[in-house]
């Protein structure tokens, strides 16, 4: 049986006034004959071709070219005899003009009866420049391309709430430029990683996101189930694995720009669904790694900002440029923790004088954590949260590597970098592990963690081990996060930089503009 669409929406009298008045308005067309939500209309231009093509124009100037534009109706003035609007499309914004003479008193009557902010139209006219020297498309005709039903929050306020902004982003994007801006840059930034490799002679790859064991870093997977096989299945925290597979079957120069899942905390910082960029190269190490991404991060901020700087916003919210062309500091870990804690710290430190430092400086560490966990807490608090310009931090502890190589100068460190920025970890590298006996030996102690409750641990992988018995390649790999590096270029919080983060379910609101 049929179902009426007008049966499972909100009874009328149950709406807020705004949205009430507006339905009623969808319904008076539709017995008028007029679809409200037609199939399309033909644009000629869009608006910010007519910028470009007629920003010559002088006040009070024709110019004899005949268009026709779409946009969404954000400002409207109307007149007795000639109403304004100011339109928006995808690319810009642009005054219409709509006089009695050139579209007729029935139609600029109708325009003002059943135009509202918010609704979508297409015009038809000629470009012009109005008295006071504004590019404006005089109209002859019009036609509503789409009745928007809920009306927009006021202009110079916009969306407020941060929450709002998250959980209505298309409301988010319809008022504010700076929202639209950002998904163009991340845009930007995106392509300009991906040419940086490719034209680099690396290829790009995907790898599976249904993992029937997750590994490649240490984290809390997510947990989902196959039917088809009855079998519990992981969506991926990391494409590590498979990349290495790829490098054992002769793929020198690899990358996948793609989604990683984590089963842990939602912050400004962290979303339990990113976007991650992992590369590997054979006969690469982590000191290539670390000049490489260098290069990438400076040309995704030449294509996001035209200049070699990224940007900080402080907690006042001032903005601070900072230019990256310089070489950026390179800080073994050991170096900067003695630094901070004005004690030398060294591979023979021990673990409980490391405890001791920990509680001079105020830092909890769990009794049964390893000289390595320490030490890593202890990097995470005195030198990740407190760095501002973009620093390598290198040579961490082997213990809590489990899949990087042993430092070829001291076994007790591993060739290991994190690349930290305004507080927050950008990416990380390695010269890879590529002795099975070894890693076999380490994703073992992994495992046993795992087994012993530790729902981060790596589980043993027999295939991945597998494919390292048919010998992988001396190898350099990077991960970075794509939101990581687009907060690190705008000063960003990660819920901008991901168009739709995850946020709790709330029930919809039933009053007020935009859901508010």
């Amino acid at each position: 049986m049929a179902v009426d669409p007008e049966s499972l929406l909100p009874e009328v009298d149950d709406l807020p006034e705004q949205v009430r008045i507006r339905r009623e308005k969808v319904e008076r067309l539709r017995d008028q004959g007029v679809d409200p939500y037609p199939v399309g209309f033909e644009r000629t231009h869009t608006l910010a071709q007519i910028r470009g093509q007629h920003a010559d124009l002088s006040a009070d100037e024709r110019s004899g070219v005949q268009v026709a534009v779409v946009g969404r109706v954000v400002l409207r003035r109307d007149g007795g005899k000639l109403c304004f609007a100011t339109i928006r499309d995808g690319t810009d914004d642009l005054q219409v003009m709509l006089p009695v003479s050139a579209v007729g008193e029935d139609r600029l009557r109708e325009w003002k009866s059943d135009i509202d902010i918010g609704d979508h139209v297409g015009i038809v006219g000629e470009v012009i420049s109005s008295r006071r020297g504004e590019l404006s498309v005089e109209a002859t005709s019009w036609t509503l391309t789409s009745k928007c039903l809920r009306p927009l929050p006021e202009k110079f306020k916009g969306l407020t709430d941060p929450e709002a902004r998250v959980r209505q982003r298309y409301v988010d994007l319809i008022v504010r430029p700076e929202a639209r801006q950002m998904l163009t840059m991340r845009s930007d930034a995106i392509a300009s990683v991906r040419h940086s490799l490719t034209s680099r002679g690396f290829i790009e790859v995907e790898t599976p996101m249904l993992q029937t064991i997750h590994g490649g870093a240490n984290a809390r997977p997510f947990v989902t189930h196959i039917n088809a096989y009855d079998m519990d299945l992981f969506l991926r925290i990391a494409p590590e694995l498979y990349l290495k597979r790829l490098l054992v079957g002769g793929v020198e120069k690899v990358f996948e720009i793609n989604r990683n899942f984590r089963n842990e905390g939602a912050d400004s910082t962290h979303n339990p669904e990113f976007t991650m960029l992992e590369m590997y190269e054979a006969y690469g190490d982590y000191t290539t790694m670390r000049e490489l991404t260098r290069e990438i991060i400076m040309e995704a901020a030449e294509a996001v900002h035209g200049e070699r700087i990224v940007r900080h916003r402080d907690d006042d919210g001032q903005v601070q440029d900072f230019d990256i062309s310089a070489a950026w500091p390179v800080v073994p870990v050991n170096e900067g923790l003695s630094r901070a804690l004005g004690s030398e710290i060294t591979c023979d430190t021990t673990a409980e004088e490391l405890r001791q430092l920990c509680a001079s400086a105020g830092i909890g560490v769990d009794p049964a954590w390893g000289r390595g966990q320490i030490v890593l807490e202890m990097y995470e608090h005195l030198l990740e949260a407190t760095t501002v310009a973009p620093t390598f931090f290198i040579d961490f502890p082997t213990e809590v590597s489990p899949l990087t190589r042993e430092h070829r100068s001291e076994p007790r460190l591993a060739e290991r970098w994190d690349l930290v920025a305004f507080g927050a970890e950008i990416g990380t590298a390695y010269s890879e592990l590529i002795d099975p006996i070894e890693q076999r030996s380490r994703l073992t102690a992994q495992s046993l963690l795992a087994a012993g409750g530790d729902a981060e641990a790596m589980a043993l992988d027999e295939d991945f081990l597998r494919a390292l018995e048919f010998a992988m390649p001396p190898s350099g790999g990077q991960g970075m996060g794509i939101d990581r590096l687009l907060m690190m270029l705008t000063g960003r919080g990660i819920r901008e930089t991901i168009p739709f983060p995850l946020v709790r379910p709330q029930s919809a609101p039933r009053s007020g503009p935009a859901g508010q």
